[in-house]
């Protein structure tokens, strides 16, 4: 019997939220692009709790759990392996990997040089690597969530526009509300280690569980819908001549993986959810988070301290809501 998505994401929240207080948003977003096969960006300050976060859906989703440290001085075989010489046999055997997990973290990943990026984009696109020359296929089900700290310069590397169009969301991870901060206090003050969580789900039933958000019907209206909204964000780029009207606030608009990423999104969401169909609401729910990350600001917009969001959210203002879905 078809597992609904209330059911799955509750037994997976439960067994997180052992670990983390709060951050049912997050959560939420992070069960949607395990479901889309989309990998994740998180961003914010340090001491959020974003490597645990990460680390505890892991844990309860039963997967193969990797972390990798990004450093300035990382290699690229630090990541993907090298080939190691075998003094008995006389040659070379593969050594693979951290990047050789179901779940990888990419820890700080704004600190490691353009080399490790550029391995590490080939395996989030591909899902392989190449070591000695021969191609490596990645395990299945295959997903980086990378974190980063928004505030810090020194000792960074931006990451390259074509390796942030990869990540299906971007996730701006924010502080706890005062009433969740203090439930720490209470929880963790009075303990040294944090609880043992167990595998709740596998590997398996994830990408069954993918053939059912396949299943999930997106009407040629609703899909028209995210086409505009995706589009009005060139036409912001464009300048005040645009079709949507807008100021010059972008220096560039979303590309076709936007609209990609909004289908599988509103698919993963809408079946979470437990409904059987996608909705203007569902895409206008997902929509900054798969946005943010592939639309640049220019020069006038940072002057006057305009964000990315501000910029989505009036674009959900101007695009029309269709009639019919």
């Amino acid at each position: 019997m078809a597992k609904k998505g209330s059911e799955w994401a509750g037994r997976i929240k439960g067994e997180v939220q052992k670990a983390i207080i709060g951050q049912d948003a997050v959560i939420e977003r992070l069960l949607v692009a395990l479901l889309s096969n989309g990998h994740v960006l998180l961003e914010g300050l340090p001491g959020l709790a974003k490597t645990l976060l990460i680390k505890s859906l892991g844990s309860a989703m039963g997967l193969e759990f990797e972390r990798i440290q990004f450093t300035p001085d990382l290699l690229p075989s630090d990541v993907v392996g090298t080939m190691v010489f075998q003094p008995k046999e006389g040659s070379f055997r593969v050594h693979k990997g951290p990047v050789f997990a179901n779940l990888v973290l990419a820890d700080e990943i704004n600190r490691a040089p353009a080399k490790v990026q550029s391995a590490l984009l080939e395996a989030m696109q591909e899902r392989q690597v190449t070591i000695g020359g021969e191609t490596h296929h990645l395990p299945r089900p295959f997903l980086v969530m990378a974190t980063q700290n928004p505030l810090e310069q020194e000792g960074t590397y931006p990451l390259p526009e074509a390796q942030t169009d990869r990540f299906l969301f971007k996730l701006l991870v924010d502080y706890p509300s005062e009433q969740e901060e203090r439930a720490m206090m209470d929880r963790w003050g009075q303990l040294t280690q944090q609880p043992k969580l167990e595998s709740v789900s596998s590997g398996e039933e994830l990408l069954a569980l993918r053939d059912q958000v396949d299943n999930v019907h997106l009407s040629p209206p609703l899909q028209a819908y995210m086409l505009a909204l995706v589009r009005a964000t060139r036409d912001a780029a464009a300048g005040p001549s645009g079709s949507a009207g807008a100021s010059k606030v972008l220096s560039y608009g979303a590309s076709p993986r936007a609209s990609l990423a909004l289908v599988q999104a509103t698919r993963a969401l809408a079946w979470l959810h437990g409904m059987d169909h996608g909705t203007p609401e569902v895409v206008q729910n997902v929509f900054l988070d798969a946005l943010r990350h592939r639309v640049g600001l220019t020069y006038e917009a940072e002057a006057e301290e305009t964000t990315t969001d501000e910029i989505l959210r009036g674009v959900l203002e101007r695009v029309p809501v269709p009639a019919g879905y």
